[in-house]
Parts: C-alpha cells; sequence; structure tokens
C-alpha cells in the first residue's frame, strides 16, 4: 500500500467515513470478531442487564449480544455517522432492544450509573484524553458493573504500517499506568494470541492483544 493509501486506512479505522468507511467496516468486522466476542465472553452477561458498547462500528455482532441472556438492552455508541446509520440498517431486527447514539467521543451522553455492562474493542488508540474518557466510563457505570477494554499490544502494533497515523499505542504496563490515574480501582490482565489477516494487505500477521477487566 502506498503512504497516502495507508493515511486514508488509518482515518477510516478511526472514524469510517461514506463507502469507503462502510467497505473497511466490514473488514474490520471481519478482522476484530474474535477480540470483539472475546471480549463480550469475559462481560459474563446476566439476564436484565443494560450493556453499553463504545465504538460499534458496524454492530454485526449484536445478536451474539442478545442471544446471551434474557431481557437484555443494548445501547451502541459511535463518534462516525456512517457506522451509526449502517449499524441501524442492519441490525433493523433489533431495534426495539438496541439502540444506537452517535456521540462527539469525549462526552457520554448518559446519565450516571446507568449500564451494568461496558466494552471497547480497538478504539483506546483515538481516545484525546484518555484519563478523562475512562472517568466518563467510570462515572455511567454501576457500582458492581464490569468494563472490559480491549487493544492490541504495543509491540505488535508497531508492525503494521498505518498505525503510524494518529494511533496512541499502548503496552500493558502503560496501559495498567493509565488506568491507574482514573477512578477505577481493580483491573485484571488477560492476554491473547493469533493470527489474523492483515488490514493493509493480504498477508498474515500474528496479533498479540490484551483484554482487561476494569472494576470501579
Amino acid at each position: 500500500m502506498e503512504k497516502d493509501e495507508l493515511k486514508i486506512l488509518a482515518q477510516n479505522l478511526a472514524n469510517p467515513q461514506g463507502e469507503k468507511g462502510i467497505e473497511i467496516a466490514e473488514m474490520m468486522n471481519e478482522t476484530n470478531i474474535s477480540m470483539t466476542m472475546e471480549s463480550i465472553k469475559t462481560l459474563l452477561i446476566e439476564d436484565d442487564e443494560h450493556i453499553l458498547e463504545i465504538g460499534h462500528g458496524n454492530a454485526g455482532h449484536l445478536k451474539n449480544i442478545l442471544n446471551r441472556a434474557q431481557n437484555l438492552k443494548y445501547t451502541g455508541v459511535d463518534i462516525s455517522e456512517t457506522m451509526y446509520n449502517e449499524a441501524r440498517k442492519l441490525n433493523k431486527d433489533f431495534e426495539s432492544r438496541a439502540e444506537f447514539v452517535l456521540y462527539e467521543g469525549k462526552k457520554l451522553p448518559f446519565e450516571d450509573k446507568k449500564f451494568d455492562k461496558i466494552f471497547t474493542v480497538n478504539t483506546v488508540y483515538f481516545w484525546e484524553e484518555p484519563v478523562e474518557f475512562l472517568n466518563e466510563i467510570y462515572r455511567v457505570l454501576k457500582k458492581d458493573g464490569t468494563f472490559v477494554l480491549t487493544f492490541g499490544q504495543r509491540k505488535f502494533m508497531e508492525t503494521l504500517p498505518f498505525t503510524e497515523f494518529n494511533f496512541t499505542m499502548y503496552s500493558n504496563s502503560e496501559m495498567e499506568q493509565l488506568v491507574s490515574k482514573s477512578h477505577f480501582k481493580r483491573m485484571k490482565i488477560s492476554e491473547k494470541e493469533e493470527d489474523i489477516q492483515s488490514k493493509s494487505g493480504n498477508e498474515t500477521v500474528h496479533r498479540i492483544y490484551t483484554v482487561l477487566t476494569i472494576k470501579k
């Protein structure tokens, strides 16, 4: 891939736009699905819970969440208008149990202690004020709630050609340090490895990622 193409890819990974954004979002859903499923599994979803996903993309995985327990409610937030529209279109069958919200990426537009479980996959690289945003997540999470934060480790992310464009990358220790600056008190680290197809070509890459389970 040429530098200009890599830059467009990076921009659309952060904030998918238009037809190109829809195409990249489909690819993201495929390449990130194992990270997403691992995150959903880690939430230990139970009946009657309200789940928040930050950065839902096209939400091709929504059915999997709603099938995990009885009487669940799902809310997804995203900064991309393209993804907001695409997720609503793809998930019309679930509109009585799921809502999608467009937001500006800094303040979560919800009241305090609203959600039982919150998760986000591959969004932390784009948070402009990460400690403040972690505190926003803390604010909308219920007292005994669980927040799952999943990200590709710095060592792996630095091997990808598009991450030089506006990605902030973290090792496990850097992420622990970041979370410790927020209001959150406890976290558990789980490290995963897998082989996936690269987003910038047809080659296979060995991905190392972390699933953080965070509690108040």
